[in-house]
């Protein structure tokens, strides 16, 4: 694989899985709008394994292709990157990158090997598209914390650009994996943002004690009766080590099953 033929304006790269929904529509629009008229937007479209325990679900990943296709078209799309895990995981494949310190809590902790495999294709893809700048949601804080802290490590030549969460009209935060909840379910999801509101309502109340701002966020996800919770995180926004003190500084994070759907939303202080 060689690097992508430069255009003469800034070359932007959106890294998705695919199933792609109005959330990463936003962040194609971010990236059209960072290159201008000149720029070339790529997005790639790859349903990365090594990010998926053994348990998870990447056989029954969505992939929509040819309606992933018609939305990057729609969204000011230049080049789509379609790699095979054959190409980008060769036979003996045997080099990793593992990020140490931002990766290891909520998710990480939840999810061991998960942020390992997010590192190691998003290396592989700043190194084979070269872009100037790379757009990510900010639904998986965590992912955008973890990747600006391993560009920053490795002195990687590219510009990470955050973009805010879309959400559904009943707060429900965009995700491909929306698709798999019963009606029931769909009906409870909204309990997410719910619990992250009180818990800031909370703290704009005066209420600063991070473990009461957790009790606030885990017993308003209790009140779904569908809703198992993963965890409940209040923790420093750079670092996402747990805090006792919250502060502008602060981020709230949550991961809720519904049956065996995982949902994460995050909410920050500032």
């Amino acid at each position: 694989m060689g690097h992508c033929r430069r255009a003469p304006g800034p070359l932007i790269l959106v890294p998705t899985m695919g199933a792609l929904h109005a959330g990463h529509a936003a962040l194609l629009d971010r990236a059209r709008q960072l290159a201008g008229a000149r720029g070339t937007v790529v997005a790639s479209l790859f349903v990365n394994p090594t990010q998926f325990g053994p348990r998870e679900d990447l056989a029954r990943y969505p992939r929509p292709l040819a309606a992933d296709r018609k939305l990057c078209a729609q969204h000011g799309v230049d080049v789509l990157f379609l790699p095979t895990a054959e190409a980008m995981y060769p036979g003996g494949f045997s080099t990793y990158v593992e990020e140490g310190a931002v990766s290891l809590p909520l998710c990480g902790a939840s999810r061991p090997g998960h942020f390992r495999g997010v590192c190691t294709v998003v290396l592989k893809l700043l190194h084979i598209v070269a872009p100037a700048q790379a757009v990510f949601g900010l639904k998986d804080y965590q992912q955008c914390a973890v990747i600006r802290r391993m560009v920053r490590d490795l002195n990687l030549p590219v510009r990470i650009v955050p973009v805010a969460t879309v959400r559904e009209p009943d707060g429900l935060a965009l995700s491909s994996r929306n698709r798999y909840l019963s009606d029931a379910e769909r009906v409870q999801a909204p309990v997410l943002r719910r619990a992250l509101l009180a818990a800031r309502a909370a703290y704009r109340a005066g209420e600063k004690n991070a473990a009461r701002l957790r009790q606030k966020l885990v017993a308003t996800i209790a009140s779904a009766p569908l809703a198992r919770l993963d965890y409940a995180g209040v923790a420093d926004a750079d670092s996402l080590r747990p805090v006792r003190t919250a502060g502008r500084n602060t981020v709230m994070a949550l991961a809720v099953f519904f049956g065996p759907t995982r949902l994460i939303d995050n909410l920050t202080l500032k």
